[in-house]
């Protein structure tokens, strides 16, 4: 893994809901397994791992109880190099959520029992965000944040505030999950007033539509949709400099992943990779995030900013667990040589 020693600032803040992933075993489905695999996750915490093997400086932002359960996984998280001083300690519950996997015919599905875990509880007032986003740059969130309870949307806007005062590059990914959205509120009423202060932001046409009501041409290739959605959106977030987004789809009977960046006014995009096989696509989102976040703090150009992130999001599909357990030199063999599938000696 590399570091940055000796450099005291903060690259990059993200809050999210730590949480505790537990998986059906051997591919059998919930109402035939025998054992869970556990996995430590969430989707700021992932693109935090991430950024961290890359190198970066980063901390994550949470909220979790104080018992054994928490704390094995806040040590996972420091010995990807996280920093983990400011998770606030409160409440009884981690939150969970079970997984199982899908194949080429089946969907993979997710059950959620975030209900009354320590973040979902969380108030204003209970982080100090003037004290907790010194020294930083970047401060990233994503719309799971504010989707898991009106208090949790509420410290949402406490941060966001705070980053603007401080002149941070607030990013956003837009992760909508419609089953989160449990406490009276629709999404479309909480997102659109949080999401105006991101300069970058990660989304995909769905939520697009679900936050905004901007929709598509579905008759159109997915590069012209992506304008489409760049033109409109661009209308409702006036703050927007960088839009990245990721697809799949099918070509020749293989399953490519591709994608797009809108930056500095112009689009780019990548042609992607044929993925072979699928260990776990859970996180891919997360990578690819944490692609983009990498090349905007390394000044790469657009171009290669959009092939980096594409290629995070492919490896990561061929790990299991949420976080991205890769390493720079492994992103750029990708990238160079694409999917070998050779031995390494």
């Amino acid at each position: 893994m590399e570091t940055l020693a000796g450099n005291n600032k903060v690259q990059l803040a993200a809050f999210g809901e730590f949480l505790l992933r537990l998986h059906s075993s051997h591919g059998k489905r919930f109402q035939q397994t025998d054992g869970y695999t556990a996995w430590y996750a969430g989707a700021e915490a992932n693109v935090c791992v991430l950024l961290s093997r890359l190198g970066m400086n980063v901390n994550y932002i949470s909220r979790a109880p104080a018992n054994d359960l928490a704390t094995a996984g806040i040590q996972q998280l420091k010995s990807h190099g996280v920093g983990t001083s400011h998770i606030v300690h409160g409440g009884d519950r981690l939150g969970l959520y079970f997984t199982e996997s899908g194949n080429h015919i089946r969907n993979t599905r997710v059950i959620y029992d975030r209900n009354g875990s320590s973040f979902t509880r969380l108030q204003p007032g209970m982080i100090d965000w003037k004290t907790v986003l010194q020294h930083t740059e970047y401060f990233h969130w994503s719309g799971v944040a504010a989707a898991l309870s009106a208090s949790a949307a509420a410290v949402c806007a406490e941060a966001l505030e705070v980053a603007r005062e401080k002149g941070m590059i607030i990013s956003s990914d837009f992760n909508y999950r419609s089953t989160l959205w449990q406490y009276g509120k629709q999404a479309k009423e909480i997102m659109p007033p949080l999401l105006q202060h991101s300069e970058v932001a990660v989304a995909d046409l769905d939520s697009i539509e679900v936050y905004y009501g901007i929709g598509t041409d579905k008759k159109l290739p997915l590069e012209e949709r992506f304008k489409q959605a760049v033109e409109a959106l661009t209308e409702k977030m006036p703050r927007l400099k960088t839009l990245g987004m990721s697809f799949r789809k099918v070509q020749d009977h293989q399953q490519i992943y591709l994608a797009a960046l809108a930056h500095g006014g112009k689009y780019y995009f990548s042609e992607g990779y044929a993925i072979p096989q699928v260990t776990d696509q859970i996180g891919t989102g997360d990578a690819f995030t944490a692609g983009i976040l990498y090349g905007l703090m390394n000044q790469y150009d657009p171009q290669r900013i959009i092939h980096f992130a594409t290629a995070c999001g492919t490896l990561k599909q061929s790990i299991p667990g949420d976080w991205a357990i890769i390493s720079k030199a492994e992103i750029e063999e990708l990238m160079a040589n694409g999917v070998s599938g050779r031995i390494v000696r």
